[in-house]
């Protein structure tokens, strides 16, 4: 299964490139993340056609996250719990129900926390700690979850073009970093630097000063796996195609592919994981 996470600034902008990028790959699970768009305005219509089955938690003008999948989908739970307060659409989870390959999905827009002397570092930051205490208790009922999203954050220097150039920033701060860690903690698998150790590949380049042009990238989108997860990983990739199109996103699509439980774990591309 080929599961899909990807911001797309946008998905009235953003719908060519979109239907354009599921047509060619088709993977069977999408999270999207910054739809910018309310519930009745998603492009259904169009993304159904091509197959898919869809959950949205839409906001109008900011946030918004959806999953679309090949097969149903169950449980779908709209907004992070912990607090009740909060009506920004950044969390959707939902099970796909995909038989012996079932899998528990969540499209995450975590907050960016800039500046970081506003009150929006503190939302970020509170905001983390709750998405930490929700993954802990998910892991209890033991299923194949995986965690995917826009984190806004860089997890380690290497994953930026230029460490001094973000230093301090909110994607790079201390307390916004050891959250994360703390996620992996948990039990989490980063299916990307768990296959990857190569440094200066990014999933975002900024539209200001020709970033795309000049490789100014950062590494913000994650998928996190839970054990269950992790043990049908076959492969991680970054496709860099949609950002060299026009009328792009500033983030790029990254997937991950998880075969069947019980099946030998391969190489794709990267030599051999597992035996």
């Amino acid at each position: 299964m080929k599961i899909a996470t990807w911001n797309v600034n946008s998905i009235k902008a953003r719908l060519p490139r979109v239907l354009e990028w599921l047509g060619a790959e088709s993977p069977e699970v999408v999270c999207l993340q910054e739809t910018k768009s309310i519930d009745d305005n998603f492009p259904r219509l169009e993304i159904e056609a091509l197959g898919y089955n869809l959950a949205i938690h839409g906001q109008k003008t900011y946030n918004g996250v959806a999953i679309l999948s090949k097969y149903p989908l169950e449980d779908v739970r709209p907004g992070l719990p912990g607090d009740g307060s909060d009506e920004q659409a950044r969390y959707l989870e939902a099970w796909i129900d995909a038989g012996d390959e079932g899998v528990r999905v969540a499209s995450i827009y975590l907050p960016n926390g800039n500046p970081t002397d506003a009150p929006k570092f503190s939302y970020k930051l509170a905001w983390m700690d709750r998405l930490v205490a929700h993954a802990a208790a998910a892991l209890q009922a033991e299923e194949p979850l995986v965690l995917a999203g826009d984190y806004n954050i860089i997890p380690a220097d290497g994953d930026c073009y230029d460490a001094a150039a973000w230093e301090g920033d909110a994607l790079t701060r201390p307390e916004s970093r050891s959250r994360f860690r703390t996620l992996l903690n948990l039990g989490f698998t980063e299916a990307w630097r768990t296959l990857h150790r190569e440094i200066h590949s990014y999933t975002f380049w900024d539209y200001q000063a020709g970033a795309w042009q000049k490789d100014n990238g950062v590494r913000i989108d994650h998928l996190l796996l839970s054990p269950q997860a992790a043990d049908r990983l076959l492969a991680c990739e970054i496709d860099k195609k949609p950002r060299g199109k026009s009328k792009a996103s500033d983030h790029t699509p990254i997937w991950v592919e998880l075969g069947a439980p019980g099946e030998p774990l391969v190489s794709v591309d990267k030599g051999s994981i597992a035996a």
